[in-house]
């Protein structure tokens, strides 16, 4: 469909964009300043990690790393819920693990955790395994956590259960039964256990309790109660795997709303992130004197393409800074619309006018658009030890180079990166005298990235090219010693040719 050009990083796009929406909700929260004298989260680690979690049925473990702001910013809030769950009956437990540890990487392997904080919630023993999709407050973490270790659906018989139960501003499953047994009641429980940590289910034979939809109903139906486009729809084939499809299309809204400060909204902006799709997204300023025109405009298009592998979202330019520092724009250059498609690859309209949405899009779907490449200015002088470079000058000086790299794939933000640096600089003064080795560093959070040769799940990441064109991950020790032992393991060039410098680290 579209032409073949460099495939740039989809994984670390997708899931730097859909930190930010977490990043930007976690700062409105208001830490208290109180201390709290006992520790209520429980500390694993590779050692007692199975004994504890095989003896509790129902346990909340945190992957963390020491060094992550996410983490921080979470670390007060899991406490806080830890010490009122503890007085839960049955209590409650919440661990944490830090995951970022040499002798606990395992551990994250094995739990598949690849960010952080990352939560699971494990069932009978660690048999079953659980994403926890729900608030990053105390109060959230609490509520969403003791709907977890009741029954994974509720029965409705009055209308205070409803009132308990259902609310407009979020979604809701109901499985409305002539009586609550048989195969179709089996497997709409089964349904919610698969998926209780993602939606509140609920249960009733008397379908006239239900605020939404046909009252009348006589067989089995699935209802899904939503706060957006229709407000509910149905379902009648009772096979788990139909049933999961369904929800998972119904609950996806046509539009997205990229809105940070209501919580009841970070579901759906999960979703829309987590999805395998072709992403669009539409910035505008709401108070442009065409909004409304932009957003009818928008609905269309999205309505034309439901189900046919794009997504949409649409975001109040103000809401939306962090995300146009992401894509590397400015809010002059708004109205902006972006599409980043399966393989990573954006394509961006700048100044946008609403009329020429749908061609532009259609372009795109034609394969008639050239992507987008985020990068920083190549910099006027380069002449510390550690060269910078930056997806402009990516070919020049790695890609198509005839000297042995190694580039560090680096974010200003993280700790290992900082620790690293010196090293690194280090084993650039130990090579400058030896023009087939180069020294390199790229920051992975202000260009993008060939997904194609650099495989970046986080920071640093460093790679090695040798001058034949040939890449390797470096996963060995950050040490100088051991990371120009690495070079000159595998440089094309004979270590007689390095520098006696190089040769005394050896």
């Amino acid at each position: 469909m579209k032409q073949k050009t460099m495939a740039y990083s989809k994984i670390h796009n997708l899931l730097f964009l859909y930190v930010l929406v977490i990043f930007s909700s976690s700062l409105s929260i208001a830490y208290g300043s109180e201390n709290i004298e006992k520790e209520y989260v429980l500390t694993l680690d590779h050692s007692n990690f199975t004994e504890i979690v095989s003896k509790h049925n129902f346990i909340v473990v945190e992957f963390y790393a020491p060094w992550c702001g996410h983490c921080k910013n979470l670390a007060p809030e899991y406490e806080k819920a830890a010490s009122v769950l503890s007085s839960h009956d049955p209590a409650i437990v919440l661990a944490k693990v830090d995951a970022d540890a040499e002798e606990n990487k395992e551990l994250a392997k094995k739990y598949e955790v690849q960010g952080f904080p990352t939560i699971k919630i494990m069932r009978n023993g660690g048999e079953k395994i659980q994403e926890f999709n729900g608030p990053r407050d105390a109060d959230g973490i609490v509520t969403y956590l003791k709907k977890q270790v009741g029954p994974a659906s509720v029965e409705i018989k009055t209308s205070e259960d409803v009132k308990s139960l259902i609310d407009d501003k979020k979604l809701f499953i109901v499985g409305i039964f002539p009586e609550l047994k048989g195969e179709d009641f089996v497997k709409f429980w089964t349904l919610a256990e698969k998926l209780r940590s993602d939606y509140d289910f609920g249960h009733t034979t008397n379908a006239k309790l239900i605020p939404r939809g046909d009252s009348s109903v006589t067989k089995s139906t699935l209802r899904l109660l939503k706060p957006f486009d229709e407000l509910f729809v149905d379902f009648q084939k009772f096979e788990v795997e139909d049933m999961e499809k369904f929800i998972d299309e119904a609950s996806t809204p046509l539009v997205t709303l990229f809105d940070q400060k209501d919580p009841n909204n970070q579901p759906f902006v999960s979703k829309y992130f987590d999805s395998s799709d072709s992403k669009v997204m539409l910035f505008v300023d709401y108070s442009h004197e065409q909004s409304d025109k932009f957003k009818s405009v928008y609905h269309e298009v999205a309505s034309q393409y439901k189900g046919k592998g794009l997504v949409f979202l649409i975001g109040h330019v103000p809401d939306s800074q962090g995300a146009l520092q992401f894509f590397g724009l400015k809010e002059e250059q708004t109205p902006v619309i972006i599409v980043q498609d399966t393989e990573g690859l954006k394509f961006i309209n700048q100044n946008v006018q609403a009329d020429h949405i749908a061609s532009w899009l259609k372009d795109y779907i034609d394969g008639k658009l050239k992507p987008f490449i985020k990068s920083e200015d190549v910099p006027e002088t380069n002449d510390e030890p550690v060269k910078v470079v930056v997806s402009k000058s990516l070919r020049d000086m790695v890609l198509d180079s005839k000297k042995n790299v190694l580039l560090e794939i680096y974010a200003p933000w993280c700790g290992h990166c900082k620790k690293l640096a010196p090293i690194l600089d280090e084993v650039a003064v130990s090579f400058e005298k030896d023009s087939d080795v180069v020294i390199a560093k790229l920051d992975g959070t202000q260009n993008d990235i060939p997904s194609d040769t650099f495989d970046v799940k986080g920071y640093p990441t460093l790679y090695f090219k040798s001058s034949n064109g040939k890449y390797m991950p470096y996963d060995g020790d950050r040490t100088k010693e051991a990371i120009i032992e690495f070079i000159q393991k595998n440089r094309d060039a004979t270590i007689e040719s390095a520098p006696e410098s190089v040769k005394d680290e050896l």
